[in-house]
């Protein structure tokens, strides 16, 4: 004999909750790319790791089951993925290229957290890696 009930989806009733803040994000992508000031590491490159959050409303997303509401994380990771191969200097300027283009192909998103580290960059210390972090809004 089971204790468990059935749950019978009420989300087409008149009582709705209210979603304050909602995100998509990526964790701990890695990319191997050439970015650094240092020669070595414009010629071997290094591996690099993204977290990401993109705040959008996607509650007719939630309600409707439908991907036209809301952002594919496939497309989002796609378009890191084509700034990450654009060698540049300082992680500022890649993190800032990746921001302006996610903006840019999503205009749905409101705000953007990015965090982009180096693993083992050489700078001769014991660390895991070392980036930067940015958090713009629309």
């Amino acid at each position: 004999h089971s204790s468990v009930q059935e749950y019978k989806n009420t989300s087409n009733t008149n009582q709705k909750m209210k979603s304050k803040d909602m995100y998509i994000f990526l964790s701990n992508v890695k990319f191997y790319a050439r970015h650094g000031v240092g020669a070595q590491e414009t010629l071997v490159g290094n591996t690099f790791i993204v977290d990401l959050r993109l705040k959008l409303d996607f509650s007719k997303a939630a309600e409707s089951d439908d991907l036209n509401l809301t952002i594919s994380y496939a497309d989002v990771y796609k378009a890191v993925k084509a700034e990450m191969k654009t060698p540049s200097l300082l992680l500022e300027h890649v993190s800032q290229r990746i921001i302006n283009r996610l903006f840019h192909d999503f205009p749905t998103v409101e705000a953007i957290d990015l965090k982009l580290a180096k693993q083992n960059p050489p700078m001769g210390a014991d660390i895991d890696c070392a980036g930067v972090e940015m958090h713009c809004e629309r």
